[in-house]
């Protein structure tokens, strides 16, 4: 479990590098988004200063809804959609965000894994004497990235 949570931290710390860069690039296209641009610049340091699983897990549910808000705005300007260094960092963005999700389904099973030997006899005698707990799992807190994605043409 510690291992996969590892796995998972390698691909946030690639994003929190990433992030700096995406916003200056889309500062000077929307300088009037500083609001957000400020948000996420103390939800990253949030997230990179956040040490138990849970209180990174909410840090990082905070942090990717306002980069999805970014990437909205990002929309609204075609020039910065156009930009070369933009669309570069944007499929870099993609490209973590993949990893993300997939580090987060391993770590998931093997948080599953522990919790079912934590609470599966024998093994859960075993677990009680060295006081082996439940993992966490790494879970979509905002019940709006559930929803479907609404198609029209």
């Amino acid at each position: 479990m510690k291992e996969a949570w590892s796995g998972i931290d390698v691909y946030l710390k690639k994003r929190y590098e990433l992030i700096p860069n995406l916003i200056e690039t889309v500062k000077g296209y929307a300088n009037h988004e500083q609001k957000l641009m400020q948000d996420l610049v103390r939800l990253r340091n949030e997230a990179i200063q956040a040490h138990q699983n849970q209180e990174k897990i909410n840090s990082e549910n905070h942090l990717s809804e306002n980069i999805s808000r970014l990437m909205l705005i990002a929309e609204s300007y075609p020039d910065l959609k156009a930009n070369t260094n933009f669309q570069l960092l944007q499929t870099q963005l993609e490209t973590i965000e993949s990893e993300i999700e997939l580090s987060r389904r391993y770590y998931n099973g093997t948080v599953r894994e522990h919790n079912n030997q934590v609470q599966s006899f024998p093994s859960n005698l075993v677990a009680s004497v060295f006081g082996f707990e439940n993992g966490v799992f790494f879970e979509i807190n905002n019940s709006t990235e559930r929803d479907p994605v609404k198609v029209s043409f």
